[in-house]
């Protein structure tokens, strides 16, 4: 276990529907980040945007974008997540992969697809809640709309960190800020989100707004709205069990399962 965990936030804008120039793309901001990182977090969707064209751009997981996950993670020796479209079972998935150093993969299927843009008529919601152990630390991750439903990220497991990766538009923007900062709060954890910049062939614009909250609600991020950028934080597991033990508030927490 060790204290301290790195963590790289990609902020980029996406090539619609073009997975080799995504891969591309965020291999070239990956190689210019000279820290020895923990995790590597890409948007939601990172190698396509928020494409309902699934039939069309769908990889299965012997696909080209596990293998280049694996391959990233291997020389970073860093894990790296994001989510991407996965056909299995004839059905597709807007699926997020986490993918540690030694290859190993462990996934979360998003469960609250988003009716607006009619993603629940074309990919197939998940069902299961992930945690993960790595390096002694429990993440949790999860997509985007998710961030809307609290029952759902609700830290009964102990989680440290929770996160999301997003194809969050600009018009609702203050919904992403208020809702990362109150899961932060509420949860006891720190909070990351992981939006893209840009415009999508829908004509939706995005502006980013990527950050880190601890778990007092804080913003230790200075990420900069509308601009690719790449921000490297610490987080600390020593500030997590201080007002954990000193405020004690999720020991009066409702237990439930979903």
């Amino acid at each position: 276990m060790q204290d301290k965990l790195k963590v790289a936030i990609i902020q980029s804008n996406l090539v619609w529907e073009n997975p080799k120039k995504n891969r591309e793309n965020f291999s070239e901001k990956i190689e210019t980040i000279h820290d020895n990182l923990d995790v590597i977090v890409l948007p939601e969707m990172f190698t396509t945007g928020f494409t309902m064209n699934a039939s069309l751009i769908a990889e299965t997981m012997e696909g080209e974008t596990v293998a280049w996950l694996q391959k990233t993670a291997s020389e970073t020796n860093a894990a790296i997540l994001g989510s991407l479209i996965i056909s299995e079972n004839n059905k597709f998935y807007n699926r997020l992969l986490f993918v540690e150093p030694s290859g190993a993969i462990t996934h979360y299927d998003k469960r609250h697809t988003f009716t607006l843009a009619g993603e629940g008529k074309v990919y197939a919601s998940g069902t299961s809640k992930l945690v993960i152990d790595y390096k002694g630390w429990k993440i949790c991750p999860l997509i985007c709309y998710d961030l809307r439903f609290p029952v759902w990220a609700r830290n009964t497991e102990n989680y440290d960190v929770l996160i999301y990766v997003a194809n969050w538009p600009k018009p609702r923007i203050l919904a992403w800020d208020t809702l990362l900062k109150a899961r932060a709060i509420e949860n006891m954890s720190y909070c990351i989100g992981v939006n893209r910049v840009g415009e999508d062939k829908d004509h939706n614009e995005y502006c980013g707004h990527s950050a880190v909250y601890d778990v007092l609600g804080n913003n230790i991020t200075p990420i900069k709205p509308n601009k690719e950028h790449i921000e490297i934080a610490t987080l600390d597991k020593n500030q997590i069990n201080f007002y954990r033990n000193k405020l004690r508030f999720l020991d009066d927490r409702d237990m439930f399962t979903v």
